[in-house]
């Protein structure tokens, strides 16, 4: 196999076997995590829910998501990805299995609240995918990897109604989604069994400590505690929307709570980040070790844009198909919409094959500029188009989407290799920012205005990415002994 080619039938090399073990982890991570959107109509008459408890739902099972790629990112730096992979999806599988068993509004809330954290797992495998693909190769692995794990909340709207439908009876929809849970927590077996975090022969790096991003300048710290903030206003406008005010599944004590809870948990992340960063920026950082943070917080917003809109879309455009369209049902609303997931297949691992050869930059820029006109396009449909038309109108939107996925995670394992986890968990935690963000406006909007909402703010995106630097030469990582090792980077 050449360097610049990935052979995927070749099962005989090792790091193939990982990439494929690994996207399938991810998969599964996927339908358990989306099980409820295709059964979302379903759901709501067996419970006689109302519009808003419905969007409540699709917001709860993001929020958690947000602080546990931050979570998860740090324990893969530090535990590896075979180990956090392994116990993500048993626990996640659990929790599946117990919302599939709910027999009350708040149940359902809780168990998918919960179930967030399995949307972490895409973390764990772009830093396994990282440790064993070089760089001229990793923008398409991390894309096959992103492209074909993501696709599972596709086959999860494509084959989960049939399933229910096959289990029959009103309680069609539990086993089916129970399934998902089931068939997760044993894969977590096999992983562990057959994963392993780094070639033979390969060192795994960690981080000098844990608990935050290591930083390389004062500028750089004070810009990292700032991208924090966005991750807990959102929790805060969650808490929110689920507050006496509006939805009123928490009571007023339990959301100011909730929001003393946030500003304590804030200063207590800033006061870890503090204690990791500042004794080496009082020593100062060499020069070959250095990195600019600012390549971190252009693909976090980068990913705030893309993944972001990707999960809000997901899960609200089986309803906006049932509810734009004559005479479909559930089925064919969640088949219908599942194109837009089903593009992974094909758009991430593009994303991430395009920037290897043409330049991340360049990439990033033109696939931006092309989901803003693509989502302007989704905001002219109406019941009056022709289905089909609706349908491509989705893809082609979805397409650079999702390849705008792919070309952020070519970048990210480039920007400093023992932090890989932590960067990719904080672009991840964006990416469910993004979602929360978009979803809460469609509580407020209708889907016109959502469409031209996600326009504006890739519009805004696409001009931050202007100043991303394109990776050159060569990274600087210590080696256990204090050696220096130098990783290509280009």
């Amino acid at each position: 196999m050449s360097e610049a080619k990935i052979n995927l039938l070749d099962f005989k090399d090792p790091k193939i076997k990982t990439l494929h073990i690994s996207w399938f982890a991810f998969f599964l991570t996927f339908v358990v995590w989306f099980s409820h959107a295709p059964m979302l109509a379903v759901i709501k008459e067996a419970f006689d829910l109302t519009g808003q408890q419905v969007k409540a739902l699709m917001i709860l099972n993001v929020a958690m998501t947000i602080p546990a790629r931050i979570i998860i990112g740090i324990l893969v730096d530090k535990f590896g990805p075979r180990h956090v992979y392994s116990g993500l999806l048993i626990i996640s599988g659990g929790i599946c299995v117990l919302f599939a068993t709910a027999n009350s509004y708040e149940q359902l809330a809780l168990f998918r609240f919960l179930l967030g954290f399995v949307g972490a797992g895409f973390v764990i495998g772009i830093r396994m995918v990282g440790e064993w693909f070089p760089a001229k190769q990793v923008g398409l692995a991390e894309g096959i990897y992103g492209g074909w794990g993501n696709f599972g909340s596709a086959a999860g709207a494509m084959i989960l109604p049939t399933l229910a439908l096959m289990f029959g009876g009103e309680n069609g929809w539990r086993y089916a989604i129970g399934l998902t849970g089931v068939i997760a927590g044993l894969y977590g077996i096999f992983y562990y069994i057959n994963a392993r975090n780094t070639p033979k022969g390969s060192t795994y790096f960690k981080p000098k400590k844990s608990g935050g991003l290591e930083v390389t300048s004062w500028g750089d710290l004070w810009f990292y505690l700032a991208m924090n903030i966005p991750m807990y206003l959102a929790l805060a406008v969650l808490t929110w929307k689920l507050s006496p005010s509006n939805l009123g599944l928490l009571t007023s004590t339990a959301v100011n709570l909730i929001y003393l809870g946030l500003v304590v948990l804030y200063f207590f992340q800033a006061s870890q980040i503090w204690k990791v960063n500042h004794e080496h920026l009082k020593a100062g950082v060499p020069e070959m070790q250095r990195y600019k943070f600012k390549q971190v917080a252009i693909l976090d917003w980068s990913y705030f844009v893309t993944f972001g809109s990707e999960l809000a879309v997901v899960s609200m455009l089986p309803l906006f198909f049932l509810e734009t369209f004559d005479g479909l049902d559930p089925i064919k609303a969640g088949l219908l919409a599942s194109g837009f997931a089903f593009m992974n297949l094909a758009a991430r691992p593009g994303g991430g094959w395009i920037s290897d050869h043409f330049g991340r930059r360049k990439t990033m820029l033109i696939l931006i500029a092309g989901l803003t006109a693509g989502y302007f396009l989704l905001s002219q449909i109406n019941g009056s188009w022709w289905i089909p038309l609706a349908v491509i109108s989705t893809m082609c939107c979805s397409f650079f989407v999702q390849a705008g996925e792919g070309a952020v995670f070519a970048m990210v394992p480039l920007v400093q290799r023992r932090m890989t986890g932590q960067i990719a968990g904080m672009a991840g935690a964006y990416g469910n920012v993004g979602a929360v963000t978009y979803l809460t406006a469609l509580s407020f909007v209708d889907y016109d205005t959502f469409f031209l909402l996600i326009a504006a703010s890739a519009g805004v995106i696409f001009l931050a990415v202007m100043f991303l630097e394109e990776p050159a030469g060569k990274m600087a990582e210590v080696l256990p002994d204090g050696t220096v090792e130098l990783i290509d980077v280009t």
